[in-house]
């Protein structure tokens, strides 16, 4: 048992949920909660830490079967923690790592392009949305806030491990790369010229991209898209959270794409 915060595990724990670096030279992050953990595909999992009392609220978890895992105490377990409330398990797991074919490999396929989001509970959603509404992948800028940063990890409720994702240097090299295999893209951008977003056809290969939460798209980014698209706002609102919007639009691509399977 790990009974000190000073155990260089620990602290290399430490290190990978605060750190975006420390997750990159490890190619590894954490992962912590039981739904969380329920969730994991077992080929990924590095390494598992529990409490006494989780081992004795879930001897019969059917994941503890699967994976070696090393206790620790409750102190020690809270500075490892993320959340509030310690559930008294994680995982450390090995970072998820895609090739384009992974998200064009479908016929017709549908992506969510996102640009500079900084938000980890919206990026997070986004995950989750994504996945909902049958979206095949996800790019994102790198300026996106860190995909692993814990907060994101848990705002995906698992998608993270379902839904395929790339980060790219340059968005409008990615919107250009796209374009030239026959995928229209739709950015999300109040502009005067703006279709709403109704009006639009998802129904074949396409893709929604939506901008940073605060300044959204950059200018050359959006001069790259095929069409920008608007969501009507009544009242004095005149925008709505990023990740509302994406839910807004995927669920409308997703509506077109079951009728047009009927």
């Amino acid at each position: 048992m790990i009974t000190s915060v000073n155990n260089p595990k620990v602290k290399q724990l430490i290190q990978l949920k605060n750190r975006a670096r420390s997750r990159r030279e490890e190619d590894a992050f954490v992962v912590e909660g039981i739904r969380m953990f329920r969730e994991l595909p077992a080929g990924i999992v590095k390494e598992v830490y529990v409490t006494e009392e989780f081992l004795e609220k879930y001897k019969n978890l059917e994941q503890l079967k699967h994976f070696k895992y090393e206790v620790v105490t409750a102190e020690v377990f809270s500075r490892l923690s993320d959340t509030v409330t310690p559930q008294g398990v994680l995982a450390v797991v090995k970072c998820l790592h895609y090739q384009k074919e992974a998200l064009f490999c479908k016929a017709n396929p549908c992506l969510l392009l996102l640009e500079d989001i900084q938000d980890p509970g919206n990026l997070g959603t986004m995950f989750r949305t994504a996945e909902a509404a049958g979206v095949d992948g996800i790019v994102m800028s790198s300026q996106t806030v860190d995909v692993y940063n814990p907060k994101v990890v848990r705002s995906t409720m698992g998608s993270i491990f379902r839904v395929p994702f790339l980060i790219v240097p340059n968005m409008g090299e990615m919107v250009q790369e796209l374009k030239q295999t026959g995928t229209t893209v739709y950015a999300a951008a109040l502009k005067e010229n703006a279709m709403i977003y109704t009006d639009a056809d998802y129904a074949k290969n396409c893709a929604i991209l939506i901008g940073n939460e605060g300044n959204g798209l950059k200018k050359e980014t959006m001069l790259q898209a095929d069409q920008c698209v608007i969501i009507p706002m009544n009242g004095a609102v005149e925008s709505l959270n990023a990740s509302i919007s994406a839910a807004v639009l995927l669920y409308e691509t997703a509506r077109q794409r079951a009728a047009e399977h009927k």
